[in-house]
C-alpha cells in the first residue's frame, strides 16, 4: 500500500509544474445553479494547477458563509473577492467539509479575515496527519502560491449533526462517517446539498485514506436527503443524479478491481489493465492523476478481505 501511495504522490506533485501566468487561473460562476434561478449560491473553481477544485458561497441578508477554503490562498483570495463585490457583504463564517489541503488549507486567511473557520470535531482529529503528509509534496511548487507550511486548524462545531448559522443563513451540518476521507461534513440548505469530494462530476475522484464500501453507505444518506440541487467537490452542479453517477463510477471502480483478484501487493501490470479499464469506461473524465490513490487502496481493501475470507476454516 505504502509503494501505491509513494507513486501516486510523485504523479499529483508533478501535474502541471509549469505555473500559470498569474498564481491561480480559476472560472467564477456567479450562480452555480443559474438554471434553477437560485443567484444566492456561488461557485469557484481553481485553475488546473490546482486541481480544479470546487468551492462555494451563500448568500444571506447580513453576509455570506464559505464553504470549503481552497486548495492555495490565491484562489480563496478571489473567491472571496467577487462574493464580496457580487453581494456587497463580507464572509461571516466557513465550513470545512472534510481533511483534504483542497478543503482546509485556506483557515488561516479567513480567520485573519475575522470570520470563524469550522468543521466537526471528527475531521479537525483528522487535518494534522493529513496536513504533515502532504505539505512537503506540495510547498515547493506552490510556494508562489503562498502553500501554508504551517497548519492553522479549523474550530470544531461538536461531533454530531447540527444547525450553524450566520449571516442570516441557518445551514444544517450532517457528520457523516468514512467515504473518500475518513470523516465527513455534508451541508444541506434550502434543497442545496455541498458534498465536497463525496461526489464529482466529469472528474475522478480524489481518495485519501477512505473505504469504497463505506463511501457507497454515504452516497446512500445523500440520497435520502431528496435533494434537489448537489455541489461537488469538482465540476459543476446538478441535480441528484449526480449522485447516482457517482455510485455507478465507485461500483466500475471496485469491479475492475476485483477482476484482477487482488491478493497480496499489486503488480504493475494488473494495476496497468484496472486503470484501462477505467479509463475505457469513463474516457472523457478530468483529473486521471486521482485515480492512483483509488485503485491501490481499493485493492489493498480487496486483497484484506481475502486474507480474511481463506482464514476462516470451512467448517466454521
Amino acid at each position: 500500500m505504502r509503494i501505491v501511495l509513494m507513486a501516486a504522490l510523485v504523479v499529483l506533485s508533478g501535474v502541471g509544474c509549469a505555473a500559470p501566468r498569474t498564481a491561480e487561473e480559476g472560472h467564477w460562476y456567479s450562480s452555480s445553479v443559474e438554471e434553477q434561478g437560485d443567484a444566492r449560491v456561488g461557485e469557484y473553481v481553481s485553475g488546473q494547477w490546482s486541481f480544479k477544485t470546487a468551492s462555494y458561497f451563500i448568500e444571506g441578508p447580513e453576509g455570506f458563509i464559505l464553504i470549503d477554503t481552497q486548495l492555495v490562498p490565491t484562489a480563496l483570495r478571489k473567491e472571496i473577492r467577487f462574493a464580496e463585490n457580487k453581494t456587497g457583504k463580507k464572509v461571516k463564517l466557513a465550513i470545512v467539509l472534510h481533511p483534504n489541503p483542497d478543503r482546509f488549507n485556506g483557515t488561516a486567511w479567513v480567520k485573519d479575515l475575522g470570520a470563524p473557520v469550522v468543521t466537526s470535531e471528527q475531521v479537525r482529529a483528522l487535518i494534522p496527519e493529513v496536513h504533515e503528509r502532504w505539505w512537503p509534496v506540495f510547498f515547493e511548487k506552490y510556494a508562489v502560491a503562498l502553500y501554508p507550511r504551517t497548519l492553522t486548524l479549523p474550530d470544531s462545531f461538536g461531533g454530531g449533526t447540527t444547525e450553524l448559522s450566520a449571516g442570516g443563513v441557518t445551514v444544517k451540518a450532517h457528520v457523516l462517517g468514512a467515504g473518500c476521507s475518513p470523516a465527513h461534513v455534508v451541508i444541506e440548505w434550502e434543497g442545496h446539498l455541498f458534498t465536497g469530494d463525496l461526489v464529482a462530476k466529469g472528474s475522478h475522484s480524489w481518495f485519501d485514506n477512505g473505504n469504497t464500501e463505506a463511501w457507497l453507505a454515504r452516497l446512500d444518506e445523500l440520497s435520502a436527503l431528496k435533494p434537489k440541487w448537489v455541489h461537488p467537490g469538482h465540476g459543476r452542479p446538478g441535480g441528484p443524479e449526480l449522485i447516482d453517477q457517482q455510485r455507478e463510477y465507485l461500483h466500475a471502480v471496485i469491479d475492475a478491481v476485483a477482476a484482477e483478484h487482488p491478493r497480496g501487493a499489486y503488480t504493475q501490470e494488473a494495476f496497468s489493465r484496472i486503470t484501462d479499464a477505467v479509463g475505457r469506461r469513463y474516457p472523457d473524465r478530468d483529473l486521471p492523476h486521482f485515480l492512483r490513490l483509488l485503485l491501490g487502496a481499493e485493492w489493498a481493501r480487496q486483497a484484506t478481505a481475502e486474507r480474511v475470507l481463506t482464514a476462516i476454516p470451512a467448517n466454521h
